[in-house]
């Protein structure tokens, strides 16, 4: 699912597209609600039906949430809503 500048998913406004790997698609957004830029990964819709990948991506979420060091920046959960699944992290 490739996202367009603009497009609204809860309270993140998509800025730009950082990247692209084999796990999904990596944006710029900017989190409404806390005032703040974060980077927003985005599973393919067919790794997001598939409920050993959507694990491995929950397990990567849980792991990168439990490193708080400053230079990684804050990590968000993993979300899942339908077709869509993604996690957030802070830009520092």
């Amino acid at each position: 699912m490739t996202l367009s500048v603009g497009t609204r998913l809860g309270p993140y406004e998509i800025q730009a597209a950082l990247g692209a790997g084999g796990m999904g698609e990596v944006y710029r957004a900017r989190d409404a609600r806390l005032n703040r830029d974060v980077a927003l990964k985005i599973l393919p819709e067919l790794f997001a039906a598939d409920p050993d990948r959507l694990a491995r991506f929950q397990r990567e979420a849980q792991l990168l949430a439990s490193l708080n060091a400053e230079a990684t920046g804050r990590h968000g959960p993993a979300h899942a809503r339908g077709q869509l699944a993604g996690a957030v992290e802070e830009m520092t």
